[in-house]
């Protein structure tokens, strides 16, 4: 017999919403990375910036079991990590609360055609997450895979929501991925 996925995907985004709700408390805002890996880059983030609520999410539970061992370690109460998916994340984002900065680093580029309908960047992904952003929120995209970039920024640059703007990165902190990568580009973008 096969689960009933409807119910199963049901239960998940209550449970979301659930850990969301206990984790900000009374928080307008958070801080996401979207594909936090081991959660090298969120938890520097979160050490630096102690007075804002930050989640990672990432499909790989390993590497969430592997982040909750640093912020642990680390001791920092206002960083979260989530195994899960970044859409169905975002449909759990409880009313009333806003994400203030979206990191994505080094995503998986998808680099064969037929596969590029799995890359994070979509149309679909961006306008969904429109309206869980509070005004000034920024999206920080860095990746070393140079034709995910250009399809990224014409992506944003075609979005009737989101514009390109040209700001200095607001927090360096080398990835594991930044370190093995020759060279990287980086992008931000702001709602429209």
């Amino acid at each position: 017999m096969y689960p009933d996925f409807k119910a199963v995907i049901g239960e998940r985004r209550r449970a979301l919403t659930d850990f969301l709700a206990q984790a900000l408390g009374p928080a307008p805002s958070f801080v996401w990375e979207v594909g936090c890996g081991h959660g090298h880059f969120l938890t520097a983030y979160a050490e630096a910036h102690t007075r804002e609520p930050c989640i990672g999410v990432d499909l790989a539970s390993d590497r969430i079991a592997r982040a909750m061992r640093k912020r642990n370690r680390s001791g920092l109460a206002h960083l979260h990590f989530v195994q899960g998916d970044a859409r169905l994340f975002l449909d759990a984002v409880p009313p009333g609360v806003s994400i203030s900065s979206v990191f994505i680093l080094f995503p998986d580029p998808w680099p064969k055609l037929r596969h590029h309908k799995h890359r994070i960047i979509q149309p679909a992904f961006l306008t969904q997450l429109r309206p869980k952003v509070r005004e000034g929120a920024r999206i920080y995209l860095r990746t070393d895979f140079e034709p995910y970039f250009e399809d990224a920024r014409l992506t944003f640059l075609e979005h009737p929501q989101w514009r390109l703007v040209d700001e200095a990165w607001p927090f360096e902190y080398e990835t594991v991925f930044q370190q093995r990568a020759a060279t990287h580009c980086s992008l931000i973008a702001a709602p429209r």
